[in-house]
Parts: C-alpha cells; structure tokens; sequence
C-alpha cells in the first residue's frame, strides 16, 4: 500500500515539474502571400489615387500587390481587358458599358470620378462657340470620352458628326495637333488640355464635362474569371483605394503631387484640372453605386447609344457590383 502511495506521489510530482516548466513555443500562423493583381491604367488623372497608393505603401497596408500595365489609347487597354491580359481596369464609364454590351465578362465594382473642367474641347482664334466648328476640322479619339463629349456638345448645338470634319487620332496627341496648326480644335483631357494652354494662350476650351454633368466618368471594372474567390483581394483593393482618397483630401498638396509626376505634369500645370474632377470615396460609393448612379448612367447611355457606341442600354443591375464595398 506504501509502495502505491509513493508512486502516486512521484507521477504528480513529475506532472508538477513538467507542467510548471518551459512552455513549448507555439508556430506562428504563416501570413498568407498577397494575391497579385494586374491592373490596367492611362495617365489620366481621374485615376490618381492608384498613384496616391503605390507611392505611399497603402497596396502593401492592406495587404496586396498590384502591378500597373500601363497604355496610352483607350483603344488599347480595351482590347487588352477584353483579351485577359489584365485582372481589372480604369475604365471610362461609357467603354465599360460598351465591352459588357459586346459580352465581355466584367463587373464594375467602384465609380472612381467624375470630370468636369477636365474633359475639354480646346480651339484657337476664331472658334468661340461649338456651332463655329461647323466645317471645321477637329482632332479626337474615336471611342474615348473625347468621341462622347464631341458628339453630346453636337448634340446639344443641334449639330452631328457630320457637320464637322472629324480627325480621328489619340487623344494625347489631339492638343499637340491644334498648337500645331494641323487642325482647327480638338478634343482632349487632363494633362494634356494644361499642356495645349500652356504652349498657346489664345487656345481655349469652348465645352467641358461641366456642360454636361455626369456624362464624363471612370469605374473600376473586374473580370468576371479573376472575380471567382477573390473576394477578399477586391475588397482589398478597394481600402487601398479609399485611404489613397483620404490621403488626397486630407494632404492635396502632397497627393496632386504624386498625381502630377505620374501623368508626366506638375501641380501648378494641373491646377484646374484638380478643381475640375470629383473623387468618390467608398461611402460615397455605397450611395452612387446605387439608384444615383443608374440615374448617372443612363444619360451616358443615351449619349453612347445615340451615336452608336452601344445599341441597347445594359443592365445596370447585373453589369454593376456593390458587394465588394462593404
């Protein structure tokens, strides 16, 4: 019995030592390896807040890594979305209504900004109205916001295409075009219309986006592969987003900076083109995203299906997700 006892002295006295001894280090769970996302981007400046996010580390913040393609013409970064070459895309409002209606597989997924003063159609002496562009040659690229905002202020002049001498070329080489003298207008963006003013002060803009509000705008669109169980890098993505417009409303100095560099301009030079575009956060977005954006969107339909750029109106309701703001 003594001998029974002893033992279970001796087994609680070693379960004591051990259990007041070195613990054994737990393993950290691995972090898991940040989804990379290709994202195709224009040097315009609606899109700066990607800029604002690279250059600060906010990609890296939230836990994401993005590599910019970079192109020139909408042309381009069009065909290229629609042949999978990129995961998501800045996109004019109006094209991602046009590659939806066409069946590209896509969703868009935030409303980045809207342009006012920073979608312009630029003319020299001589020109002070749109109705004096009647016979007139005007440089514009086909396709683009500048081919929307031409024909809306044709429109709005009770005029067509066809009362003007359309000369299609890139919109970043319109401005250069009519400095040059080798056309009588021309239509153009940011930084682009700076630059034109700059090298001639009697150029000026005779139609804006702010002649007709709402008509000149930028998305976010995904492809519908990339989108399947990537949730999580979206909504990601999104929050890199929303802090890089914090960054510029909080510090607009330092972020128009950014901006500037990235489009190849200074701050100075993009001043106004700074006041004349509004970016949407993702609270705003969680209201625009909804009926104020149908509304919005509509009237670029009509504008794009009335020169033939779509011929029907999407659905907004299945070309449109809000489900990644949240």
């Amino acid at each position: 019995m003594r001998n029974r006892a002893l033992s279970l002295v001796l087994l609680l006295s070693l379960l004591l030592l051990a259990a007041c001894g070195p613990s054994v280090p737990t393993v950290p769970a691995e972090t898991p390896e940040p989804v990379a996302v290709r994202m195709g981007i224009q040097p315009w400046i609606g899109y700066g807040p990607w800029w604002i996010a690279a250059d600060q580390g906010l990609f890296d913040a939230v836990g994401v890594e993005v590599e910019f393609i970079d192109f020139v013409t909408d042309s381009e970064v069009n065909a290229a979305f629609a042949a999978g070459e990129m995961d998501v895309s800045n996109l004019a409002t109006h094209t991602a209504m046009k590659l939806f209606s066409n069946e590209v597989a896509l969703e868009v997924i935030l409303l980045e900004d809207a342009s006012y003063d920073a979608d312009a159609i630029l003319a020299g002496p001589g020109i002070a109205t749109v109705a004096d562009l009647k016979g007139k040659s005007v440089a514009y690229e086909e396709g683009s916001t500048s081919d929307l905002l031409l024909n809306a202020a044709l429109r709005d002049n009770n005029m067509t295409i066809a009362d003007i001498t359309p000369v299609p070329m890139p919109a970043a080489d319109a401005g250069s075009a009519l400095i040059a003298g080798q056309v009588d207008a021309a239509v153009t963006y940011e930084p682009y219309i700076s630059n034109a003013v700059a090298q001639d002060p009697e150029v000026k803009s005779i139609y804006s986006g702010e002649d007709s509000p709402g008509l000149i705008s930028d998305v976010l669109v995904v492809n519908d592969a990339f989108a399947e169980g990537n949730d999580e890098t979206l909504r990601k993505l999104l929050k890199a987003w929303d802090m890089a417009v914090a960054y510029l409303r909080n510090n607009p100095e330092g972020g128009r900076a950014i901006i500037a560099e990235a489009v190849g301009s200074t701050p100075e030079e993009l001043k106004t083109a700074f006041e004349g575009v509004a970016f949407y956060d993702l609270s705003e977005n969680n209201q625009e995203l909804g009926s104020g954006f149908t509304q919005t969107a509509n009237l670029i339909a009509a504008t794009a299906q009335s020169i033939g750029m779509i011929e029907e109106t999407p659905d907004f309701q299945r070309m449109v997700n809000p489900n990644y703001l949240k």
